[in-house]
């Protein structure tokens, strides 16, 4: 039991007594409420400065400060308590029904309290309500309320607590933890004694039950991982709630009154019990932290906290490896995996101590063989027979995940607690032939490799078995991008590959489930998945870094020579195919020749993009949408041409092509009006959309051309891409493309990519592909849809100035004012033969696109293509740009110029150019 230290300095309970006194001396108690409310006020507020204090010097541990908090409320309540019955509401002889129990419930129950926890109270009778324990409540709940305390209360006897605890878990649960304040201890001993021998004595395992499934949902409300990268500090997997319900049955089970009692009672070792409490200490360190920091009973690690609590917590920076945040993170989730292992712990010893099958939410399964494979089947689980199997037998070890997994079955918790035992001697495997083969064969099976993984993960053996992988356990990544650890996303990315082979994910994904069973060797793919991020934390490019790794561990596992290459090639280039898609222009043969030379043959192409599609859907729930699928299957088309000789790069000869297809969707044409129509158009025109893309726009031009319109505006929502096309024809000017860029944003609209044509009669015709700022889906509210083309056609006819709107919004959330991107400009020449492709990168924003395109307007550069990407905070937005002749810019001076003033633009700076007509227009 921890003990609070130096009490009087938290509160000195006589003195408090002595003031109530002589408040009663002076004026009676009667009437003197808002009198006796000061003075305990002040000793709660005293007393709550010296916990804050002991906390923010780092003099005291979450636990202590967890007792210490609970022991100030204790002593301003039973204070109170002992008032209200000697001066407020005396009672000179009270009979067996006057006399009352204060009990303090819940987690004040346990004796422990967070800084903005609420109280709860168990106001307990002897029989029914009478007037004067009616009164005595009344009072200290009114007082209790004016002192500011979040206070849940009931008012029961004790035949109604046994009944309710029958019949309800939550009841049940806060009476187990009921402890004694004031009032009668008789009736609160009575009270406990009849619920151990009518509840506690027979309802061990239904209890137990109960709570597991209690657990389980909550796990389930939470994300059904430990490893999300914003988890909740008390009821997410592996947080406080989890040791709390171990204790609760614990002491349900052995009648404890503080889990250091589980060492007498053989459930854990001393060394496990040491683990709990470390790990109760550090959980209990952190939300006091974060209670202070937020000023409320803020429960959620969340990013804009992350930071100032590590700093708080005095973790610091590692310059070029690992920030203090990282660090800070990464031990929480290492805590978050100890309380894992100590459920699995405590599982085992109990069913070994109660003999009670399957009480812990583990399958059925039938068999009339209690052998498998060398292990035995305890209660349809996987088991050993003693901890000497593993140690005169250490491959047993993953042998053991391997049978598991290809029978389908659980593993025993006593088995895991001897693994964790013998943890060390899976050192001397790491070059055994039989070892690696083992590995390789859970990795890359068919029968869900990733829940295997997973498991070898939650025991250490994954980690210590692979110990670069061991070097990426519950690595965080400080970013909005991804949303699990290191290891969590290795590891989800592994079971998505093996969906999509699978066939489960046809429908999202139809040329990868079609592809992976045409790549030469499955394996080299599921080790290159698993080795893509396996060097991150360590400073310096993780993709060469990774794979140095692959060069070392192909063979170990058994890879030949050019499989151990292909793994190598595949991580150091896990990125290209991604950034190449959503940030350069694909309709520029440059672009897909270029990234065919990197490729350079059909079975990379192929093993390339699944190792991509597998990665973005791995990095978080909403990270992957139709329309990057798009942009993925398309490069990927186009690159497989140039690999196999049948890419036509010459202008002509495709535009031929793509208007012959054009053709034959607009069948009700007559040829003199096709010839017409295509006549109107530039070569390059032809070279960048789709048809679908090309009969909108012919369909949209006819009749805006019919109906004799200047502006013409039309969207189309593409829910199998997630993406929302928005055409715009209207007569050309400068700052065109800034204007709709900006009435995009008032419209709630986020831009991921955009093409800019101009039409030989001198009409502008841009495309957008847009989807929705507040959860990056296609836009299909219909009022939103309504809103583009009305607030397109007042932006352009000066009714509604963008900066002016977007300057009252607020451009960040609060939660994520914490990150910074920094800010820089990429000038690159090479990227395409006949434009200036810009990248330019900074801390996303409302309006971030609208000053870019300003900035790029100013400069006087005609955008041809835009391509927008966004990573959680970071924005990539990328431009190809010409100058006012249709040149690209080589002049040195310009260049420098084009970087300051998008420098300029992405910290939301202006600067204001020579004033004209077309600069107001942009406005």
């Amino acid at each position: 039991m921890v003990k609070v230290q130096n009490t009087r300095a938290i509160i000195n309970a006589t003195q408090v007594r002595r003031a109530l006194e002589e408040l009663v001396e002076k004026g009676g108690a009667s009437g003197q409420r808002q009198a006796v409310v000061a003075i305990l006020k002040e000793a709660l507020k005293a007393g709550r400065a010296e916990i804050r204090r002991r906390c923010e010097d780092r003099q005291e541990a979450g636990d202590e400060l967890a007792r210490a908090q609970s022991y100030l409320i204790d002593r301003i309540i039973a204070t109170l308590f002992d008032f209200v019955q000697t001066h407020v509401h005396p009672v000179a002889n009270p009979t067996t029904s006057e006399r009352m129990a204060l009990d303090a419930v819940g987690g004040y129950g346990r004796g422990e309290l967070a800084p903005f926890s609420d109280i709860d109270l168990l106001f307990l009778l002897p029989y029914k309500q009478t007037p004067t324990c009616e009164q005595t409540t009344e009072y200290i709940l009114y007082v209790l309320w004016d002192l500011g305390l979040k206070v849940g209360h009931s008012v029961r006897s004790v035949d109604e607590c046994i009944r309710q605890a029958q019949g309800d878990l939550t009841i049940r649960t806060s009476i187990l933890e009921a402890r004694h304040i004031a009032g009668s201890k008789r009736l609160h001993t009575a009270m406990y004694r009849r619920f151990k021998t009518e509840i506690m004595d027979n309802g061990g395992p239904d209890f137990i039950e109960e709570k597991l499934a209690e657990r389980d949902a909550r796990h389930a409300r939470m994300g059904d991982t430990r490893y999300v990268v914003e988890p909740n500090l008390k009821d997410s997997k592996g947080g406080l709630r989890d040791l709390q319900t171990l204790y609760w049955i614990a002491k349900f089970l052995y009648q404890v009154q503080d889990a250091s009692e589980l060492v007498d009672k053989g459930v854990f070792k001393r060394s496990e019990y040491q683990r709990f409490e470390k790990a109760s200490r550090f959980l209990w360190t952190v939300r006091f932290h974060l209670h202070y920091l937020t000023g409320r009973p803020e429960e959620r690690l969340t990013f804009d906290v992350q930071p100032a609590l590590a700093e708080r917590l005095g973790y610091t920076d590692r310059t070029g490896v690992m920030k203090g945040v990282e660090r800070f993170m990464k031990h929480y989730f290492l805590v978050a995996k100890d309380v894992g292992d100590l459920t699995r712990i405590f599982c085992a010893q109990l069913e070994a101590q109660h003999k009670r099958r399957n009480i812990f939410r583990l399958p059925s399964f039938l068999s009339r063989s209690k052998q498998v494979e060398g292990f035995r089947l305890d209660g349809g689980r996987l088991n050993v027979a003693s901890a000497d199997e593993f140690r005169d037998h250490p491959v047993k070890m993953l042998e053991l995940f391997r049978v598991a997994q290809e029978k389908g079955l659980d593993i025993h918790p006593e088995a895991l607690r001897y693994i964790t035992q013998n943890l060390k001697r899976i050192d001397g495997l790491r070059q055994d032939r039989q070892a690696n083969r083992i590995f390789l064969d859970i990795m890359t099976s068919r029968k869900n490799p990733a829940e295997a993984l997973k498991r070898m993960n939650e025991a250490g053996v994954f980690g210590r078995f692979i110990e670069d992988f061991g070097r990426i356990v519950a690595q965080m990544q400080y970013d909005m991008y991804h949303h699990y650890t290191v290891d969590e996303h290795t590891i989800h990315a592994i079971g998505i590959l093996s969906d999509i082979e699978a066939g489960k994910l046809a429908d999202d994904h139809p040329l990868s489930t079609d592809l992976i069973h045409k790549i030469a060797s499955r394996q080299v793919l599921y080790l290159a998945l698993l080795l893509h991020d396996i060097a991150k934390g360590r400073g310096g490019d993780h993709s060469e870094l990774g794979a140095e790794i692959a060069r070392k561990l192909g063979p170990r596992l058994g890879f030949s020579p050019a499989e151990t290459d292909t793994v190598a090639w595949l991580v150091q280039n896990h990125l290209v195919m991604s950034s190449t898609s959503q940030k350069r222009d694909i309709q520029d043969p440059k672009t897909v020749m270029d990234f065919a030379k990197i490729v350079q043959s059909p079975e990379r192409l192929r093993l390339l993009l699944l190792l991509t599609v597998a990665d973005i859907r791995a990095t978080g729930p909403n990270i992957w949408n139709g329309w990057k699928g798009q942009l993925l299957r398309e490069l990927y088309h186009r690159t497989l041409e140039v690999l196999s000789g049948t890419y036509t790069e010459a202008s002509g000869g495709r535009a031929r092509e793509v208007q012959a297809g054009l053709r034959e969707r607009l069948a009700d044409w007559p040829d003199e009006k096709f010839a017409q129509y295509c006549d109107i158009h530039y070569p390059p025109y032809w070279m960048g959309q789709n048809l679908d893309v090309l009969e909108r726009d012919a369909r949209l031009i006819d009749k805006a051309m019919a109906d004799d319109e200047p502006l013409a505006v039309e969207s189309h929502v593409d829910s199998q891409n997630g993406i929302t096309e928005v055409l715009v024809y209207t007569q050309d000017h400068p700052g065109l493309f800034a204007r709709i860029a900006g009435a995009l944003a008032v419209a709630g609209a986020t831009v991921a990519d955009a093409r800019i044509y101009t039409t030989k009669n001198g009409r502008a015709l841009d495309t957008f592909w847009v989807q929705d700022s507040h959860d990056r889906e296609e836009m299909s509210d219909p009022h939103k849809l309504t809103r583009i083309p009305e607030t397109i056609r007042k932006t352009l006819l000066g009714e509604v100035r963008p900066r002016a709107v977007l300057n009252k919004k607020p451009a960040f959330a609060q939660r994520t004012d914490v990150f910074t991107v920094e800010p820089h400009v990429v000038i690159d020449n090479a990227a395409s033969d006949s434009s200036t492709v810009l990248e330019v990168v900074g801390r996303d924003r409302l309006g971030l696109l609208f000053d870019l395109t300003r900035a790029l307007f100013d400069l006087n550069l005609s955008v041809a293509s835009a391509h927008i990407a966004t990573f959680g905070e970071r924005a990539v937005d990328v431009f190809y740009v010409r100058d006012l002749f249709g040149h690209k810019i080589t002049h040195k001076t310009k260049m420098r110029r084009i970087e300051d003033r998008l420098l300029a633009a992405i910290e939301g700076q202006r600067e204001e150019p020579p004033r004209t007509r077309a600069a107001d227009a942009a406005q």
